[in-house]
């Protein structure tokens, strides 16, 4: 079975892929099908981002998975125009390439003290033949799901996820790039994030027909 991931991020795409191994699915990226088109992402949160993108790229695929996350700082209120939100890319309405992205958000982060808290929330949603399934994934006062975001970048990098390279887990200090950072991470946290990956994956299961 073909499955369409709605996305050129190699590492979104590696994401999906991990989760559902040994379903026995081909996963496709837009650049497969050759599709440029992108859908306006007019959500309010990132569930609806990702049914707008998943409702859009299920008409050129029969099944289809989206993502979209939003970044929110605990220091900065809803309506701080600093405050990046859905638009993590381009904040200020300036598309950022990756090392654009960790040169703006080191110098936020130095702005905010040099060691900011912060979150992402995630929306999920699935096009299957038509039809749109969403999940949401964490909310604002999800303290489990914070780190910390510095002003000093790692050298080391992820692609398609280069805030990585200054985000640090708030307990170990571990970088999320460094090689060492699941190792460091506690047993409650690595519960959490089992639990969290478990509830993801049963979601893309039935959504898909698996």
């Amino acid at each position: 079975m073909d499955v369409l991931i709605g996305t050129t991020n190699p590492s979104k795409v590696q994401m999906f892929e991990r989760m559902l191994r040994g379903h026995g699915l081909t996963f496709l990226t837009l650049g497969d099908l050759g599709v440029s088109q992108e859908p306006q992402e007019t959500g309010a949160t990132p569930e609806e981002n990702a049914r707008i993108k998943a409702a859009f790229y299920g008409r050129i695929h029969p099944r289809v998975i989206c993502n979209d996350s939003g970044l929110y700082f605990a220091a900065l209120s809803l309506s701080d125009p600093r405050q990046p939100g859905l638009h993590v890319r381009t904040p200020r309405g300036v598309r950022l390439d990756d090392e654009q992205m960790i040169a703006y958000y080191a110098a936020l982060a130095r702005s905010l003290g040099g060691r900011a808290r912060a979150l992402y929330l995630n929306g999920y949603a699935v096009c299957r033949e038509g039809r749109v399934f969403s999940l949401a994934e964490n909310d604002l006062t999800d303290e489990a799901g914070s780190f910390d975001m510095l002003d000093r970048p790692s050298p080391q990098r992820h692609p398609g996820w280069p805030l990585d390279s200054l985000s640090v887990d708030r307990h170990t200090g571990a970088y999320f790039t460094d090689d060492t950072a699941e190792e460091a991470v506690s047993e409650a946290e690595r519960l959490e994030a089992q639990a969290r990956r478990a509830r993801l994956v049963r979601f893309l299961e039935e959504s898909l027909g698996l």
